[in-house]
């Protein structure tokens, strides 16, 4: 059996480019003892990828060179010699962007795919709803009758936050570029959208809809939206931070924005987190979201491109506003 797999041939200096990959065919063994071989029907494409192709260490390491790009992805077992796993089961792993491979049964995770489809466990059922939980009920820790402002409300953790926060009770306000995204998020709940495209001042944009400020910032941005959250949060205002995407392809220094004073005469907290440091907060989230799903207050959103070839424009899209909630690629 044939796949083809992406690979990393250079570190990336400012955008992402398609000149940066190479699409690889290869040939996939029999599984061996204890092993599975799996078909790929989703790859993830995420943010955090980028920091990874830059060849720097940060919480995680760099891509190797030469070698697939390792990320989420759902897949359909097609032969198996693991006990846990059968034929026409659904897994999710990180063996990332390929068609297929054959992998040790116990790197993998089987998924009920009874209620949801297997793509959601890539996005609201997976690592970026997963964020949004964290962020939210642990970071921020939103209460009822409390207003939060979620940026990149389009994304896929936005669009997850955006409804988990209206789900808890709270009144939700979300930034979004352009009238059709601002549209949809206000579809899933949200009740107060901004464009921050249409704005040349967002901290005005965000008083018009919240004169009294906001409890808690949701940061996904941060560039100009961090400046205006400062602004906007009241007194002992709280801020989870686990994404800055308008500096990831930055090649200079970023300058620092004039208002952090705000933090001190506010009071404010401001925690950055890694989800993959709350994974004891995965049961309640499992528990939240199916609770959550059963009422209704719950839709999936996803946008999909489709083959292989295309993980690398699908990223790329990213950073260029192209998708509305999850970025997937349908192999």
């Amino acid at each position: 059996m044939k796949s083809r797999e992406i690979h990393l041939n250079a570190y990336l200096k400012g955008a992402p480019d398609p000149k940066y990959y190479d699409v690889v065919e290869t040939d996939i063994p029999a599984p061996g003892p204890g092993e599975v071989l799996v078909r790929n029907l989703f790859i993830s494409v995420d943010p955090y990828m980028r920091g990874r192709m830059s060849g720097v260490r940060t919480y995680i390491g760099p891509f190797e060179l030469g070698k697939v790009m390792e990320g989420g992805a759902v897949g359909e077992v097609i032969e198996s010699n693991f006990d846990g796993l059968k034929p026409g089961d659904h897994v999710s792993s990180m063996f990332g962007w390929r068609e297929g491979y054959v992998a040790p049964g116990q790197a993998l995770t089987k998924i009920d795919t009874s209620v949801l489809p297997p793509q959601a466990f890539l996005g609201i059922a997976g690592m970026p709803g997963l964020t949004a939980y964290v962020g939210i009920k642990r970071m921020i820790d939103l209460q009822a009758g409390e207003t939060l402002w979620m940026s990149g409300g389009a994304g896929a953790v936005g669009t997850s936050g955006v409804q988990f926060a209206k789900a808890i009770g709270a009144t939700v306000i979300a930034t979004a570029g352009g009238a059709e995204k601002c549209a949809f998020v206000k579809s899933l709940g949200a009740d107060h959208v901004v464009d921050y495209k249409a704005t040349d001042n967002l901290t005005a944009a965000i008083a018009e809809v919240a004169p009294n400020g906001v409890d808690g910032y949701f940061e996904n941005i941060g560039g100009t939206h961090f400046t205006a959250a400062l602004n906007s949060l009241r007194p002992k205002g709280r801020m989870a931070a686990c994404g800055m995407i308008q500096r990831y392809n930055d090649t200079g220094a970023a300058t620092l924005p004039d208002n952090l004073t705000q933090i001190v005469g506010k009071s404010l907290t401001i925690r950055g987190f890694i989800v993959s440091d709350h994974a004891d907060m995965f049961g309640d989230f499992v528990k939240d979201l199916g609770a959550w799903m059963a009422a209704g207050k719950i839709k999936p959103a996803e946008t999909v491109m489709e083959g292989i070839d295309q993980a690398p424009a699908a990223f790329s899209g990213l950073f260029t506003g192209q998708n509305t909630g999850k970025m997937l690629v349908k192999i």
